[in-house]
């Protein structure tokens, strides 16, 4: 904003980056809606069925479609509920995940705001998003969305310590909690990404790697609920949990921002281990024009989302739901102590190996 300020003065800054902004907004919404759409794709593709086909060609105005089906509904608030709170929790729940994307780089300069400390914004805004669930749950005044709440504060707040140790070992590798840094020292090729990490230490620490980016990848899927860790939705025995006595706009809010957790790890995922917008080949593209270098590097930004959300959605079209011990389990007593060794080794290489 500060280079919009200067270029354009003080109103034509603030008017500039508003702009940018909502642009930033506009196409991750269109986004998303094709990513629910190959979400229900894949999971039909896996049953032997065709999915969403009617409305528009191959059915891709299916999520548009779904989207006015929410808005004109009529909202139906229970007679019990909290009224201010009921309304406000969705509201939480999407502005949370909406403001988390803006230390997220699609490519080099391309970031809402690039903060030293994007790593600490993002655990920040994460961490207040099962606030909305809470609220959620608890304004409704019923028993089963009480319960999705409190398994949800659970479950996020379990898989959230094991995420953050995991973090760290990417941060010691980088030296920076600039999302951009972390990025640009996995330029030059596949062999750079920290998923392999031979930039950082000669002996194969692609051995601790490679596992912490899988047990992040299956932190993700508890950290947005998503199945075979979907416990505080759990149709089965809550009924849809949390949001069951939501309808209409407010329901399609919480089911927004959910997507759009959903698509910030796949994203985070790709940052952190698998080079974010550098391509696996390490070309260099720095005598291109601007807008093709850029678009290259959006590119495969955008193909590493896609491949990891397809991930997400073969997962929840083949993994049966865990039980509730199952989950505490896994999360407490193999990812943290996994995740804690996996950092005193990463540092011990950082601090002893030759680049210490």
């Amino acid at each position: 904003m500060t280079d919009f300020i200067e270029q354009f003065g003080v109103w034509g800054g603030l008017g500039m980056a508003l702009l940018q902004i909502l642009a930033f907004a506009v196409v991750l919404l269109i986004s998303l809606a094709f990513l629910l759409l190959m979400d229900r794709k894949v999971w039909a593709a896996v049953q032997m069925r065709k999915g969403p086909n009617v409305v528009g060609a191959f059915g891709l105005l299916q999520s548009f479609a779904d989207f006015f089906k929410f808005v004109f509904k009529e909202v139906v608030i229970p007679a019990g509920a909290d009224r201010s709170l009921y309304l406000l929790a969705p509201l939480i729940t999407l502005i949370l995940a909406f403001v988390t994307w803006a230390v997220v780089p699609a490519a080099p300069g391309w970031v809402i705001a690039d903060l030293n400390v994007g790593v600490l914004y993002l655990f920040a805004m994460s961490s207040l998003g099962v606030y909305g669930i809470i609220i959620g749950g608890w304004a409704s005044n019923s028993k089963y969305p009480f319960l999705g709440a409190l398994r949800s504060a659970a479950q996020m707040v379990s898989y959230e310590v094991s995420i953050g140790f995991i973090i760290v070992t990417v941060l010691l590798f980088a030296g920076s909690m600039n999302l951009s840094d972390i990025t640009e020292m996995q330029a030059g090729g596949f062999w750079n990404w920290n998923v392999l990490s031979f930039h950082a230490w000669p002996m194969p620490m692609f051995l601790v790697m490679i596992p912490m980016a899988v047990i992040f990848f299956i932190s993700a899927l508890a950290e947005t609920n998503r199945p075979p860790f979907d416990l505080p939705e759990a149709e089965s025995e809550l009924v849809a949990g949390y949001q069951v006595e939501y309808s209409s706009t407010p329901y399609l809010l919480f089911m927004v921002g959910e997507y759009l957790n959903i698509v910030l790890m796949c994203a985070m995922t790709s940052i952190l281990f698998f080079g974010g917008w550098n391509d696996p080949f390490g070309l260099d593209v720095s005598d291109w024009p601007y807008m093709a270098s850029h678009a290259w590097y959006f590119f495969w930004f955008a193909a590493k989302i896609v491949f990891f959300f397809f991930m997400f959605a073969m997962v929840k079209a083949l993994v049966p739901r865990y039980r509730y011990d199952q989950l505490m389990r896994l999360g407490w007593k193999i990812f943290l102590p996994i995740s804690l060794a996996a950092v005193a080794l990463v540092g011990a290489a950082v601090v002893y190996g030759p680049q210490g």
